[in-house]
């Protein structure tokens, strides 16, 4: 009976530490771009996104039609949003293609991930 009620607890106990596991191995990143427009006051595609992962990410570049335009380093924590939107414009990228044409953008990550969206720019 001592036995059984021992291998028992070492059944729970390998069962906690292995759920831990899981936690730390299934952790993921998720960027959910909630908007992307153009600003005609401005004159550049407007950017909000958001983590809706598990993990903290750090988008690194943006990708304006097959073309890398850097940007500084943005870090997102879990949940959490853009601290500014970015603003993409001709000038800083000049893969941007403007006068009717839809432009497709990404959000690379230092992960390798991109995140991509489709901006019709009049």
């Amino acid at each position: 009976m001592i036995l059984v009620a021992v291998a028992i607890v070492i059944a729970i106990a390998v069962a906690f530490w292995a759920s831990g596991l899981v936690g730390v191995f299934t952790r993921f990143e998720k960027i959910e771009i909630q908007s992307a427009y153009w600003d005609q006051p401005s004159g550049s595609v407007i950017i909000m996104a958001r983590n809706t992962g598990s993990s903290p990410t750090t988008i690194d570049m943006l990708i304006v039609n097959g073309v890398p335009c850097d940007i500084p380093d943005i870090t997102l924590d879990v949940g959490q949003a853009l601290p500014a939107p970015i603003a993409v414009t001709p000038a800083a990228c000049t893969s941007l293609r403007t006068g009717g044409v839809t432009n497709e953008i990404a959000l690379h990550t230092t992960t390798g991930k991109t995140y991509p969206v489709a901006v019709l720019i009049p």
